[in-house]
């Protein structure tokens, strides 16, 4: 069966207040910085007291940690789902390629948060980070090795982070075009780098 994006998506919304005072921390921490917001800042935000924030997290560092921990492993979550979903690697990478572009161009604060703020993480949670963040390479890694036997796994992972650089660059490219546009250049660009690391394997 041909996978769909919606199904595999990390980007679904999770209805609750929990998950509405991570969205709107992130929101804030890329702009301002973690340290130049405060709990006050999330819960007004959120239409709350900053105290009430703690009925759901002990502080901004646990907040943080949760916010970048739950994407990693919601990409790997999905990263896992495309591929064992899909008919072959061909069709396994453009569904990643599709999750990873839908990530990027819907979730521009969680990439402006994980770039900046991951040191803020406490170093047991950044490991884990760390970790899920190894695995889901390692998904795309098995797909492009299925596509390109021949060609070095270190080439394929140098490839894999390479193409992420380019699509994680969406806060600061994503606005001159729309949506419809964005996505199949982004998709575009992103094959032609697969097809330039893996030329002459």
């Amino acid at each position: 069966m041909p996978v769909t994006t919606a199904s595999a998506s990390p980007t679904r919304k999770r209805p609750n207040r929990r998950a509405e005072i991570l969205e709107a921390a992130a929101r804030l921490f890329a702009v301002r910085g973690f340290h130049g917001v405060s709990i006050e800042d999330i819960g007004a935000a959120v239409g709350v007291s900053g105290p009430a924030i703690y009925r759901h997290f002990s502080g901004k560092d646990a907040l943080l940690s949760e916010m970048l921990l739950d994407i990693s492993s919601r990409l790997r979550e999905s990263a896992v789902a495309v591929v064992t979903s899909a008919s072959g690697p061909a069709e396994a990478l453009d569904a990643l390629l599709a999750a990873q572009i839908a990530f990027a161009l819907e979730q521009p604060a969680l990439i402006t948060v994980h770039d900046r703020e991951l040191g803020n993480v406490p170093e047991r949670e950044r490991r884990q980070i760390r970790r899920l963040q190894r695995l889901y390479v390692e998904e795309w890694v098995t797909v492009l090795a299925e596509l390109h036997p021949a060609c070095p796994a270190a080439r394929l992972r140098a490839a894999t982070h390479a193409v992420f650089g380019l699509l994680n660059s969406t806060p600061h490219s994503a606005g001159e075009l729309p949506d419809q546009d964005m996505r199949p250049l982004l998709h575009a660009m992103a094959r032609a780098a697969v097809a330039a690391a893996v030329n002459g394997y």
